[in-house]
């Protein structure tokens, strides 16, 4: 970075590139904390992603479930996957009640 061959801001393009569209804004701020990146650039960042965490969220969710949870254990199994992946906990909750009422629009 000293000499000019690494540039932060194409750095955080990349990383937001990359990674942004299969995990949650808190793995995404973790990766570019551990890559060196400015405080202030990665807060920049992550108030970007912040408006979209719940589209995000919901298409990782249906790329890997697809169909609500069937039980307690289900609903739970689903939440962490989510949240190993850095979605926010409010964010998890909204994806799963989304697809709980999808699945169930007459109840």
């Amino acid at each position: 970075q000293a000499r000019g061959f690494i540039s932060q801001a194409r750095v955080v393009e990349s990383v937001l590139h990359r990674r942004a569209a299969r995990l949650g804004t808190g793995r995404v701020r973790q990766e570019l904390q551990a890559k060196g990146i400015s405080p202030e650039a990665v807060d920049e960042a992550v108030q970007a992603l912040r408006a979209t965490e719940f589209e995000r969220a919901s298409e990782v969710w249906r790329r890997r479930f697809g169909a609500a949870p069937a039980d307690p254990r289900e609903r739970a199994r689903q939440a962490r996957f989510l949240v190993a992946r850095g979605f926010a906990a409010d964010t998890v909750a909204k994806v799963l009640r989304a697809a709980q009422e999808q699945d169930a629009p007459g109840v």
